[in-house]
């Protein structure tokens, strides 16, 4: 699917690989909705790119119902989807003060599982409606896994098994979407530059980046969203979760 032209919305994309999904969309064509809890710096990136900014907390039903709305009144329905709003916890499952606290596992959970399929069903609704494109395309869903989903560490069971749940919706959520010919896919990254990775110290996050096998380094964010984009514009990716990682396997912590 050529993006030049098309309606895109792109949650978490305030700031780390959202906001670099953003921008490489932008620069592709698309017209660009940036979804974030935080409005300010979503404002920022939107006015880089020439794009809208909407607040939207993904977890809840009410809020990604008007963000998308808002998009679709003026970019039109969405064509293309990169959902990357997540959050991170560490805790584990049983620690010095007892059991990991159930909210704290369930927010997770709600945040980067449930936020990735309340957005996604919503701008397949919309793609599901539109006008078929070039080869019967209707429309794309990238959704943002990670490594984590495969070797969750130690203090990382809420986490994992929330990536672990978006990697293992893309098959069938693909497959029901397969008739309106609309494509799910999802990106596992590894050890990236993103704001998590900045609170760390400096000697931390180099020794992160060396741990990968090739390149020896952290990721760029800009290097995931030019995946996302190829994802995009290959229609013979569906339904497959692709690893991004430099050949890192976590180890257990």
């Amino acid at each position: 699917m050529d993006p030049k032209g098309l309606a895109a919305i792109v949650t978490g994309g305030a700031s780390g690989l959202g906001a670099a999904a953003a921008r490489v969309l932008a620069e592709a064509g698309a017209k660009v909705a940036v979804l974030d809890l935080n409005l300010a710096e979503a404002k920022k990136i939107a006015r880089d790119i020439g794009g809208l900014a909407l607040v939207c907390d993904v977890a809840d039903e009410k809020s990604a119902e008007e963000a998308v709305a808002a998009a679709r009144k003026i970019h039109g329905p969405a064509r293309i989807n990169v959902n990357c709003a997540g959050v991170w916890s560490a805790a584990r499952t049983v620690g010095r003060d007892g059991p990991m606290a159930l909210e704290s596992f369930a927010r997770v959970v709600r945040v980067n599982l449930i936020g990735t399929f309340n957005v996604l069903r919503l701008a397949a609704a919309d793609m599901a409606g539109a006008e078929p494109l070039a080869g019967g395309e209707r429309g794309v869903i990238v959704n943002t896994s990670s490594i984590a989903a495969f070797e969750g560490q130690v203090g990382q069971a809420a986490y994992a098994a929330s990536k672990g749940g978006i990697a293992s919706l893309t098959l069938p959520v693909a497959r029901d979407l397969a008739k309106s010919g609309v494509r799910v896919a999802s990106v596992a990254p590894g050890l990236f530059a993103t704001p998590m990775m900045y609170g760390l110290p400096d000697e931390v996050q180099k020794a992160l980046g060396d741990s990968v096998p090739f390149p020896s380094r952290l990721g760029e964010p800009r290097e995931f969203a030019k995946l996302v984009l190829h994802i995009v514009e290959n229609p013979m990716l569906n339904g497959v979760t692709i690893r991004l990682d430099g050949a890192l396997r976590l180890p257990p912590k």
